[in-house]
């Protein structure tokens, strides 16, 4: 699968280099191409090739043309949302989905998403959740909003009862990295995607790249469809000298490393010497390689066997992926209350004051629930 995706895997005229391939097990390729989200990409390379089985190229396409209609489905409701949220007064900036796959791969169809990410001022959460639900769209949580409760997460999410489609709203790009740039920065260098006629904007290209790989990394690169992504911002231009300076400033340099490790090992990707400052020292590295423990095996982070196991490793990995201040931060803003101290000791609003003092002792009875 990696060999199929890799850039130079394909010539000009689309013929595969490869001459001959092993003894493969076609049912877990396929099942690894759904896993990773890359059967779009994979098809388009591959469907003139004669190296893929007929009957694999079949189930590959009908995965491609149903990827194609949701793409299409979520570009039009892109439209209307952020159509909507415009004419209300509030800026948005879509993440990833269409825009992205339009950006990154030239068209929409290529890469798949199974939502929509919108980005906007932290002060318009309210107004843009009762846009959503004027709408039609409904809450998929019923969180507590105690505390200075935008703090301690990132977004929201909404789920269309009849289309079914998922919206996002985000006020900050990731949640527990620490800085991050405010959004009127964001927006300053923002771009205007050629996707709709319609005034859809993402992200500047060096902010992009940015959150890509703090996104990524986040999630461990559980799936290549991510890398994927760096590995097309790579093969284009981008600015370094802006770039580095940038994600020095928001303490992500070292992210950025441990994505290149990944994508020139898995996918033959060219660095160039600009971007060569992100590999400095040994951090990269390690988290590259701990990385791998959520890309080799397809892992679930849904509870069920194994799933305390996974999710202690996890919560080890992202600790890791945190410089020394962020790590000071992070444990600074363990002592503050959140929306689960809500839930494991209801009190009433007079008194939520006293979560602050009982926190630890609140914190210890949670894991002690959880682990019984």
């Amino acid at each position: 699968m990696l060999a199929f995706m890799r850039t130079d895997a394909v010539t000009p005229a689309g013929q595969s280099v490869h001459p001959s391939l092993p003894n493969i097990d076609w049912n877990q390729f396929v099942k690894l191409a759904r896993h990773h989200r890359v059967y779009p990409k994979l098809y388009a390379d591959q469907k003139a090739g004669e190296l893929i089985p007929a009957d694999v190229l079949q189930v590959l396409q009908s995965d491609f043309m149903q990827n194609m209609f949701q793409m299409l489905r979520l570009s039009g409701e892109m439209e209307r949302v952020c159509k909507s949220l415009r004419e209300s007064g509030i800026p948005p900036l879509v993440l990833k989905g269409p825009v992205l796959a339009k950006d990154l791969y030239g068209d929409l169809s290529l890469r798949t998403s199974k939502d929509l990410d919108i980005l906007i001022p932290t002060g318009e959460v309210e107004h843009a959740e009762k846009l959503l639900l004027a709408l039609g769209y409904e809450s998929d949580s019923n969180v507590p909003r105690v505390f200075n409760w935008k703090w301690k997460t990132h977004h929201i999410s909404f789920t269309h009862p009849q289309t079914r489609i998922q919206v996002e709203i985000h006020w900050r790009l990731n949640s527990d990295m620490g800085k991050e740039p405010p959004f009127e920065e964001l927006w300053a260098r923002r771009r205007r995607s050629p996707l709709s006629r319609e005034e859809i904007y993402l992200l500047g290209s060096e902010d992009l790249f940015m959150y890509l790989v703090s996104h990524g990394a986040r999630h461990g690169w559980f799936r290549l469809r991510w890398l994927a992504d760096i590995d097309r911002m790579m093969r284009r231009s981008l600015d370094y000298g802006m770039l580095i300076p940038l994600m020095r400033r928001y303490e992500c340099l070292h992210l950025g490393g441990q994505a290149l490790m990944l994508v020139s090992s898995l996918f033959n990707t060219p660095v160039p010497q600009e971007a060569k400052q992100m590999l400095a020292g040994g951090h990269a590295r390690e988290l590259a390689e701990r990385s791998l423990y959520f890309i080799r095996d397809i892992v679930s982070f849904t509870p069920g066997p194994g799933y305390k196991e996974l999710e202690k490793t996890y919560k080890r990995y992202l600790f890791a992926l945190k410089t020394n201040r962020q790590k000071s931060v992070y444990m600074i803003s363990q002592l503050y209350p959140s929306f689960r101290d809500t839930e494991a000791l209801p009190l009433p609003k007079s008194l939520h004051f006293l979560y602050f003092p009982l926190r630890p002792f609140v914190w210890l009875w949670r894991q002690m629930k959880q682990g019984a």
